[in-house]
């Protein structure tokens, strides 16, 4: 990675460079692939004859080619992205992410977590993998588990013998996701030579207990621990952070190195969630991503970012959607849209939720009906937990 040249884009700020920065084939390949993550702008009186590159919400390494890559910057403070990454994956209930708020670039932020990945790996490997119970069935030449009297019976010739029995293997999903996320992670460039000794290790010791199958990030999630297994919660966590945040191989030649990308946009939606599941007090539920029915049949429904319940009295309290936008007034799609929420899940309140108190206050009861939309903010540019105060205090006043 630092034999790369890698350009600078911070969120939403156009950023040109002269023609000759960027290759045309290099550039064209950027629109082609990453347009999603940037708004590409080719040479053209309009950019005074530049490249305009602007980053669209998204955070992370894109490499274009063998020696060019671009390393999009948030535009909020980067201690308060590492926390946002904290809440929204669930990290800061597992108590050892101590000092990493302090790193001082995403990619060291990156590489201490690998490092912790594979570090708790090697320890469970010391003590020796999770195993499962697998049922299986063969022609085995002595008796193992329950025979198939059947067939001993029709092939009494036969000195194989069908048997089922139960074989305790350690190639099961819970290693095949370490093993997995591993692999990415010692392909993606991020990790210099003092930790990437420490990732091999520890990939090459669960290969010899799991097969390599890819696996994303909804493998990590609603996975059942228990006693003989507990360890493997914040490993998964991790190992949650890492793939869905990785992108497919960028391949040139010998050159191989994957993206590393954070939507900033669903990371909102997931901190706000989880900040308040941490911080709400008693007599309230927060679930994520509630989907509502539309139709009888199922056919149009909705996912609605947030909804808080009041559990006292078995209601709902308001509904909640994440804007991570730049934009200084509540347009006019997301006050419908928010208030479509509302009516569905026959509640009185919409609130719509962005990440700086520099949005226009907006507080209207919509049309002829008695629901009540408002913005508020959970601004990133300030303290977390302050920010998050004055977020609650808002989210849950009276009107």
């Amino acid at each position: 990675m630092n034999q790369m040249q890698w350009l600078d884009l911070i969120e939403y700020k156009p950023r040109r460079f002269g023609p000759q920065a960027i290759k045309t084939s290099v550039g064209e390949h950027l629109w082609r692939h990453h347009n999603k993550q940037v708004a590409v702008d080719f040479p053209s009186p309009k950019t005074n004859g530049q490249w305009q590159l602007t980053a669209q919400g998204w955070v992370g390494y894109i490499p274009i080619s063998a020696d060019l890559g671009l390393h999009l910057l948030p535009k909020v403070p980067l201690g308060n992205l590492f926390r946002m990454l904290e809440y929204a994956y669930r990290l800061k209930s597992f108590y050892f992410l101590e000092g990493l708020t302090n790193c001082d670039t995403l990619q060291e932020f990156y590489e201490q977590l690998a490092n912790v990945l594979a570090s708790r790996i090697l320890d469970r490997g010391r003590k020796g993998y999770y195993r499962e119970y697998k049922d299986r069935s063969d022609q085995l030449s002595f008796v193992s588990g329950r025979m198939d009297l059947k067939q001993l019976a029709c092939r009494s010739w036969d000195v194989n013998i069908k048997c089922y029995y139960q074989e305790h293997k350690s190639d099961i999903e819970d290693n095949q996701i370490l093993a997995w996320t591993l692999y990415k992670i010692s392909r993606s460039g991020l990790c210099t030579d003092r930790i990437l000794p420490n990732i091999r290790k520890a990939y090459r010791n669960i290969l010899r207990h799991a097969s390599l199958i890819p696996c994303s990030g909804k493998d990590c999630v609603g996975r059942l621990y228990y006693r003989l297994n507990m360890d493997y919660q914040p490993m998964h966590a991790l190992c949650r952070f890492f793939l869905d945040q990785t992108g497919p191989s960028h391949t040139s030649g010998e050159y191989s190195m994957l993206p590393f990308l954070i939507n900033m946009a669903r990371l909102y939606e997931l901190f706000i969630a989880q900040w308040l599941k941490f911080n709400l007090p008693p007599g309230f539920e927060i679930k994520a991503q509630e989907k509502v029915d539309i139709d009888e049949d199922g056919y149009v429904s909705f996912a609605i970012d947030l909804v808080l319940y009041d559990t006292v009295n078995n209601t709902v309290r308001c509904v909640l959607d994440t804007k991570y936008k730049t934009n200084q007034t509540p347009l006019p799609g997301d006050v419908s849209q928010v208030a479509t929420y509302a009516i569905a899940k026959n509640c009185k309140e919409a609130v719509l939720v962005y990440p700086t108190s520099s949005i226009h206050a907006y507080d209207q009861f919509i049309g002829d009906s008695d629901i009540r939309v408002r913005s508020i903010s959970f601004d990133l540019n300030d303290d977390i937990e302050a920010a998050g105060r004055i977020f609650l205090g808002q989210l849950l006043a009276e009107g």
